[in-house]
């Protein structure tokens, strides 16, 4: 499943993209179903490195970052992405393990659009914030 892309647009529509950046395939496999049965298009990348790439490189609409992952950090890559021109007005949200309130701070303080604790949401609760950040449906 690394660095692949599902598309589940209806026709005559462009769907938007999402950069799905999560290093458990398993949880990854379940949220790349579930996107693509919304419509929306979807890259998933496994790591914080491959994620600065694939946002350059894809163009993604919205970006769902985990924190804790191989290689470059969740937290180091929104830093980055904010700190980039190109990427610097992405949508991001945070969707993560770590529900410490200094961490979703330093998301906070890092840009975050949003933040998501895993152990507190469900899917359609994940589902249900992209769109609103997509401007999909009334916040």
């Amino acid at each position: 499943m690394e660095d692949t892309v599902f598309t589940a647009a209806t026709p005559g529509t462009h769907p938007k993209r999402i950069l799905l950046v999560e290093d458990d395939d398993a949880l990854a496999g379940v949220y790349l179903l579930r996107m693509q049965a919304e419509g929306f298009e979807v890259r998933r990348v496994s790591n914080g490195e491959d994620a600065l790439a694939a946002a350059l490189d894809y163009r993604p609409d919205l970006v769902l970052l985990d924190v804790m992952m191989p290689k470059v950090s969740g937290f180091e890559v929104l830093d980055i992405l904010r700190n980039t021109p190109d990427t610097a007005n992405l949508k991001i949200i945070i969707l993560t393990a770590l529900s410490q309130e200094s961490d979703k701070k330093r998301a906070e303080e890092l840009g975050a659009d949003d933040y998501l604790v895993k152990s507190q949401v469900v899917i359609a609760d994940v589902i249900n914030r992209i769109k609103q950040h997509l401007g999909l449906t009334p916040a």
